[in-house]
């Protein structure tokens, strides 16, 4: 397994009880990181959790036009349904022999999209710097990031923008997802910067930094890339999903053609995007874990050599995120 030492297994409900061995131990054991893609075979990953998620936000807490939307209309996700639905996930890694980490619960509090506080390029762990109100997500995953060499964990300066949803690795190429507006600081769903890309290109030189300028919207969640993987994602070895109008600049979709092969993108559309298509995730190049109700992609998938694992996970999507926003991998083949 690449050096992972595999410290214990834990449930929410007994990760606290652990902590103080887990940190004793972590100075005999480290966590060896790689990821340099999204679909090789998956070792190490954490999972968010919707334990204790507190009450239904009010309107003007909303991060995201989705999240928004469902608190008017009095549809806003139940605990008890997210819970059902992440579990649901945690089984089939499960299934796939995957070691699952989850956050330490805090009271109240949403700690489901675990990809946005934190992401591995190579063996390097990246903080990132989120919006402030979710600093305390960061904190109840410090006991993992005590178990990774302290030498490639790093946090960006204080002006730097970035979160791990707007973050893929495809081998050579690291995409980023960004926001050139000049009224970026208008868009709470504007988040990652132009100096989050620059940060990425002097801390990998070696990669090939290609940045996507994304289309936002403050108030119609079909009309926001809130991240990256909203619009894009790869998958397999050599294909794609994708939203063409996702990309404020048609250079930076036709480069996604272009490198991929228009006959390898499966193109989603306004209403699939505003569903989360694109936001499935990959447990190795011939596996991957999607939406049940997400019956025109997971058709595609299947005609394309993919094992497909359907799960649940509609109510966690009106928040704006499914399931490549609730994980943070750690450790790939």
């Amino acid at each position: 397994m690449r050096g992972f030492f595999y410290l214990w297994q834990t449930s929410l409900e007994n990760l606290s009880a652990d902590r103080q061995a887990a940190q004793v131990n972590a100075k005999n054991y480290m966590l060896e990181l790689n990821i340099n893609n999204e679909t090789s075979r998956l070792r190490a990953v954490v999972l968010g959790t919707a334990n204790s998620n507190g009450p239904t936000p009010k309107a003007e807490e909303a991060y995201d036009p989705k999240s928004l939307e469902h608190i008017l209309a009095g549809t806003y996700p139940k605990e008890e349904d997210m819970v059902l639905e992440m579990e649901a996930f945690h089984r089939v890694f499960d299934k796939y022999g995957v070691t699952v980490f989850r956050p330490e619960q805090i009271v109240n509090y949403n700690q489901i999209f675990t990809r946005d506080i934190g992401f591995v390029i190579g063996d390097v762990f990246i903080k990132s710097n989120i919006l402030p109100d979710r600093e305390r997500e960061l904190d109840a995953i410090q006991y993992i990031i005590d178990q990774i060499n302290p030498s490639k964990v790093v946090r960006p300066p204080e002006e730097v923008h970035i979160e791990g949803g707007d973050v893929m690795l495809w081998n050579d190429y690291v995409f980023i997802g960004t926001y050139k507006g000049s009224d970026y600081k208008d868009y709470i769903t504007a988040r990652t910067n132009r100096e989050g890309v620059q940060y990425i290109k002097d801390l990998f030189p070696h990669k090939k930094i290609k940045e996507f300028d994304l289309m936002k919207s403050k108030i119609e969640a079909r009309d926001n890339a809130l991240h990256l993987d909203c619009c894009f994602q790869p998958v397999g070895k050599n294909k794609g999903i994708i939203y063409k109008r996702g990309f404020r600049e048609e250079g930076d979709y036709q480069f996604l053609v272009n490198l991929f092969g228009k006959e390898n993108l499966f193109h989603i559309t306004r209403e699939e995007m505003y569903d989360m298509n694109s936001n499935v995730f990959s447990i190795d190049t011939n596996v991957v874990v999607s939406e049940k109700n997400f019956t025109r992609l997971n058709n595609w998938l299947r005609v394309n050599g993919f094992v497909v694992e359907e799960i649940p996970y509609a109510e966690i999507a009106k928040q704006e995120g499914l399931l490549r926003c609730s994980t943070l991998p750690l450790i790939r083949e």
